[in-house]
């Protein structure tokens, strides 16, 4: 896969801080999405006493919702945990794994947050601008804005607002009576789109199947080469 080169990663919280308020101005906020044959879905997995970083991402058919190409990769992290901040920490593991696949998805989705976010560039809006491609932001917590209960009934949605009444993303309902995980843009998509694919993607669970898929990929991952490392 293509990926574009921005900017560099050694840069300071402030100097990172900074770089969100620009490239927010590239953000793509209207649907560019085409068909739709191949989702992807990210994650990345830590241990608490290792500065390793495991990224993977699985992608997947679509509407089928089959596997059909994995790629992995373990880069040391070198940026701080910082709320807001989560994609100088693990996009360049992420990136390497996005490197490796043979598929271009047409359609990613991140466990973490788009527009959803106190300066609108959260890590899916960051990833959807390096990979030039549709990304939505499905995160399991609200990371910024205020919303009300939405609907208990699967599909049930509530406007995310910013505190200049803004709709920045939505409380989406996947399971009837379950907690609603936080849709957002990441890039080349609108917010309809977005809600849509996400109820889409799913096969019973809370998580998007991409997403959820992603994540055992990489806890997997993370438990072999931890056992490999302890031989």
């Amino acid at each position: 896969m293509k990926i574009r080169t921005l900017h560099p990663w050694t840069l300071t919280p402030k100097d990172a801080i900074a770089l969100q308020r620009r490239l927010v101005n590239h953000v793509v906020t209207e649907n560019q999405l085409g068909a739709v044959r191949f989702v992807a879905g990210a994650d990345i997995a830590t241990y608490k006493d290792s500065p390793d970083g495991y990224a993977g991402v699985v992608v997947m058919s679509s509407p089928g919702l089959e596997i059909v190409e994995t790629a992995s990769a373990t880069v040391k992290l070198t940026f701080p945990y910082i709320p807001g901040l989560l994609a100088f920490r693990e996009l360049p593991v992420l990136l390497e794994a996005f490197a490796k696949l043979t598929r271009t998805p047409d359609l990613i989705l991140v466990d973490g947050q788009g527009l959803a976010h106190p300066r609108r560039f959260g890590i899916a809006c960051h990833l959807g601008l390096l990979l030039d491609l549709p990304t939505i932001g499905c995160a399991k917590s609200r990371l910024f804005g205020r919303h009300e209960a939405p609907p208990l009934r699967k599909s049930g949605v509530a406007h995310l607002y910013d505190e200049d009444d803004h709709v920045i993303g939505a409380a989406v309902r996947t399971k009837d009576r379950t907690n609603p995980i936080y849709v957002s843009i990441g890039h080349k998509i609108d917010l309809p789109t977005a809600i849509r694919y996400t109820l889409a993607c799913g096969r019973g669970y809370r998580v998007p199947e991409p997403t959820r898929q992603a994540h055992f990929f990489v806890g997997r991952l993370r438990q072999e080469e931890r056992q490999d490392t302890n031989k």
